[in-house]
């Protein structure tokens, strides 16, 4: 991953997923973009020369952010042996509870090039790989891992059609696998 965005470049990848997230991917203007974070176009120029640069400093900017997110967690669970999916889980269902919007700028990014994903593709093959190395059970570790992906990818395309009441069965019912317990239900 890249290093930490500066102020001025956060606020522009900041401003740049609110806009994608409002009017939709395909819609991401720089101007707009400029106007939203409080800089001159030739000031979003000089940290992003292009669209195309925007788009990946926005997919980088958020795979940054999750891992840092998930870094943190896991640390809280250090010693456990499905510390790292046990964490993913959490912050999955912390982010659907808060109602957290789905991160247009994955969207923005594949609209513009779908080249943009490959850093996604690569942090998600990590990902598992480094899940599987550290779960009690790798199978069951890729099962959370396929729901969680299944879910949110509802949600980035939004055909979110979960009540809150089958969300919090499901994820109790993934935690349950997690932690080794396999009640009927």
């Amino acid at each position: 991953m890249t290093s930490k965005p500066s102020g001025t470049r956060r606020r522009i990848l900041d401003a740049a997923a609110e806009i994608a997230r409002e009017t939709g991917p395909g819609n991401l203007a720089l101007d707009a973009v400029a106007a939203r974070a409080g800089v001159s176009k030739g000031g979003l120029l000089y940290h992003f020369p292009s669209k195309s640069q925007l788009m990946k400093g926005m997919v980088e900017h958020f795979l940054s952010s999750f891992e840092e997110a998930l870094a943190a967690r896991e640390k809280e669970k250090e010693g456990r042996k499905n510390g790292l999916m046990e964490a993913y889980l959490e912050l999955f269902v912390e982010e659907h509870e808060g109602h957290q919007p789905p991160p247009s700028g994955l969207l923005a990014a594949m609209a513009e090039d779908p080249d943009f994903l490959a850093p996604v593709r690569r942090h998600h093959r990590d990902f598992v790989t480094s899940l599987k190395s550290k779960a009690s059970d790798p199978a069951t570790a890729l099962v959370v891992f396929l729901a969680i992906q299944g879910v949110r990818s509802m949600g980035l395309l939004n055909l979110d059609i979960l009540t809150d009441a089958e969300f919090g069965l499901a994820s109790e019912k993934l935690a349950d696998m997690l932690a080794g317990k396999d009640r009927a239900g």
